[in-house]
């Protein structure tokens, strides 16, 4: 399967993608240093 790897088993929307970037070009993302923020859908669980 195409997409065996990714826990949620489909593409991520742009849309998805675009709440993380804004969500980190917010205020609310102030007290945030230093992270990565990977937005793939689960991939990276075990």
């Amino acid at each position: 399967m195409m997409f065996s790897g990714i826990y949620m088993n489909r593409l991520g929307d742009p849309d998805e993608v675009a709440s993380a970037i804004l969500f980190l070009a917010s205020e609310h993302s102030g007290f945030i240093a230093g992270v990565g923020l990977h937005v793939v859908g689960g991939m990276l669980a075990k």
